[in-house]
């Protein structure tokens, strides 16, 4: 039986947002029906005040998770970043959250594998207990399915990436692709087993997330120098059919027009944690000083001065 494969395409925001303005704008009635498709509203027990991002726009943060949905099956967002643009230091901050860490489930009354929240409450419980990790607000935030992985990197004509360990994969596609070391061009398929792999990783989880990581911050920069309206149609397709969010039509012509510089200055980390196994079931453990930390961090880009 293969394994769960939950991808987290952040590059949703560059794409739709930070990337393509002007052909946004060129294809407006196109971009407004698939953002409305995108819609999808969450009600939080706490509810939050929307921030202002048309102008003089104040810096925003996003969780993005990644779920593989079946019929039947919610899924686990097995992938978690929380992100956060501040346009006045045109700086993009990924914070990725392993999907072992352990910490409260927030509405759930457990502590638990913090990928299982979205398992039991949907997105709600997801963006509460990953509130309750970072002790940050995340104003918006992305769902996306796995298959927007493949599909959006076919969209933008592939990317490039930097691999540092080599290896073939024998895995989810079990098509033998040999992933050498140094720059090398992925499709869809490609881009999927590359992200994927954690076996073969002597860092495991963390080098997986490491490599999502990349694609993510590829797909950006190719969807900014996209000069192709098919490619544009292509891509608009990927995210309607694979990609849910909180964003209105109206929040995203915002972002993408206070927000685009902040693909200029891309910061990424890995919340650090100490692994171990509870009653038989492996936990990252993540100290208070490591949570403190990347609250702090998370909280310096959210900051207005």
């Amino acid at each position: 039986m293969k394994k769960k494969i939950l991808i987290i395409i952040a590059s949703v925001i560059g794409v739709v947002i930070l990337g393509v303005g002007g052909y946004a704008y060129y294809l407006y009635s196109s971009v407004k029906e698939t953002a409305n498709k995108m819609h999808e509203d969450v009600k939080l027990d706490k509810p939050h005040k929307k921030p202002e991002i048309s102008n003089n726009s104040q810096p925003i943060s996003i969780l993005l998770l990644g779920v593989d949905e079946r019929a039947g099956d919610r899924g686990r967002s097995d992938t978690l970043m929380a992100m956060t643009l501040n346009p006045k230091k045109e700086n993009m901050q990924i914070i990725s959250i392993p999907r072992d860490t352990r910490t409260e489930i927030v509405g759930h009354g457990t502590t638990d594998k913090i990928n299982h929240a979205y398992a039991f409450g949907g997105p709600k419980m997801a963006i509460e207990t990953v509130e309750n990790f970072t002790g940050v607000q995340m104003d918006y935030y992305i769902r996306v399915n796995m298959e927007a992985l493949s599909e959006l990197v076919d969209a933008v004509g592939g990317v490039t990436v930097h691999n540092d360990i080599e290896w073939i994969d024998e895995g989810f596609y079990k098509k033998g692709y040999h992933f050498t070391k140094g720059d090398i061009d992925l499709d869809g398929k490609k881009a999927l087993g590359y992200v994927r792999m954690r076996h073969l990783d002597p860092n495991g989880d963390f080098g997986r997330n490491k490599r999502q990581r990349q694609v993510l911050t590829a797909i950006v920069n190719k969807a900014a120098s996209i000069s192709s309206v098919t490619r544009f149609d292509d891509i608009l397709a990927a995210l309607g059919d694979n990609v849910k969010t909180n964003m209105t039509f109206d929040d995203m012509m915002d972002i993408q027009k206070n927000y685009r510089n902040c693909r200029k200055n891309i910061t990424q980390y890995e919340v650090k944690g100490n692994g171990g196994k509870i009653e038989g079931i492996y936990y990252l453990n993540v100290p208070d000083e490591e949570k403190s930390k990347v609250t702090k961090m998370l909280k310096d880009n959210l900051d207005k001065s």
